[in-house]
């Protein structure tokens, strides 16, 4: 049946409408100006450009709306030699001076952005730097004027691990750190856009490389997981618990207990992870300051009965890995598709920003 013209031209204005209206609520509470960003630790983005700044210093969140949302008609990945000299002399500073904390990659545009520190001591400051994709471009990421709305953590401790890492997932902010509650290691549950963040969920785990019950360590990298529908945090923490932890439980002042899905190895502390489909099956991969990149396999991750028992000796136990040896020196990882990752690794020659085939 066709419709009237006039029908037709509103169903067609309404339909823009809806849609205007839908973009619009991304950026409620926003206002324009220069964040008071005091540091940065953690990034990562939400829908429509929109970046989340981890401020370990200040105790707070801050969400910018980057303006960056044309998709790159590039097809290559992202590659910078030296980026830690680039970036320095780009900031006016000396190399040795440079603090790379975090990477992340816009997926409305596929361009990269680094949170970094500049200085030392009392005197460093944070600042953001953007990777174009295709043309290697890298760029200052300036706040003055930007739109950007803020929220602050209640009872977060006032230091580097009160933000440890940042992922968003179903219309909210996943924030993982320490607190001064009970239970120091906390995850909070943050509805985007933001209106005020409540008490985090306090979390224990077992550790079976200490053999015993932990609630102090924070989590150092995570990222969402579906099991079943349902939304979990894969949470990896040094020395090397892989937990799971489903949202649902992460209620204001709740005390929730992780399973322990996997223990990766002691004497060593997870940097960063991506989650990633290959061959029909579904891998993490992390990276780590001692034991390389570990390839994950989540499968069985649903029904696998949870660590309960000291893992001793270095060993490992539980979801199942193989290293990937051909991968080095790995500080940062971020994912750029469906089958690549962005990674900046760190030799004795410098820093460099590269693309990777998911292996």
């Amino acid at each position: 049946m066709k419709l009237p013209r006039v029908h037709l031209a509103l169903a067609l204005f309404a339909a823009l409408a809806f849609a205007g209206a839908g973009r619009a609520d991304l950026t409620e509470g926003m206002k324009k100006g220069t964040p008071d960003l005091k540091s940065v630790s953690a990034l990562t983005f939400g829908p429509e450009g929109i970046l989340f700044i981890g401020d370990p210093q200040g105790g707070a969140v801050f969400a910018v709306a980057t303006g960056d949302t044309k998709a790159s008609d590039a097809t290559g990945g992202i590659k910078v030699a030296d980026i830690n000299e680039k970036i320095a002399s780009l900031l006016g500073i000396e190399s040795s001076k440079l603090l790379i904390k975090d990477l992340a990659v816009n997926p409305a545009s596929t361009n990269a952005y680094l949170g970094v520190m500049r200085g030392t001591g009392r005197d460093a400051a944070p600042a953001l730097v953007r990777v174009e994709r295709g043309t290697n471009k890298v760029t200052a990421f300036d706040l003055k004027d930007v739109s950007f709305s803020k929220v602050t953590l209640p009872k977060a401790v006032q230091r580097q691990e009160a933000i440890t890492s940042l992922g968003y997932a179903g219309g909210k902010l996943y924030v993982a750190g320490l607190s001064n509650e009970d239970f120091n290691s906390t995850l909070r549950s943050i509805p985007f856009p933001f209106k005020e963040a409540e008490r985090g969920a306090g979390i224990q785990i077992f550790h079976g490389a200490h053999g015993r019950l932990e609630t102090n360590a924070p989590v150092q990298t995570f990222t969402p997981f579906d099991i079943k529908g349902e939304t979990h945090l894969l949470a990896a923490y040094t020395c090397t618990p892989l937990v799971k932890i489903p949202v649902s439980e992460l209620k204001p002042g709740a005390k929730v207990k992780g399973k322990t899905v996997a223990e990766l190895g002691n004497r060593n502390k997870p940097l960063d992870m991506v989650v990633y489909d290959k061959d029909g099956k579904r891998f993490i991969l992390i990276a780590n300051t001692s034991r390389g990149v570990m390839k994950v396999s989540t499968e069985g991750v649903e029904d696998i009965e949870p660590i309960t028992k000291p893992v001793r000796g270095g060993g490992t136990a539980g979801l199942k890995y193989e290293k990937i040896t051909d991968l080095k020196g790995v500080v940062q990882l971020a994912k750029l598709d469906d089958k690549h990752a962005v990674i900046v690794t760190q030799t004795s020659d410098g820093m460099t920003l590269d693309t990777i085939a998911l292996p």
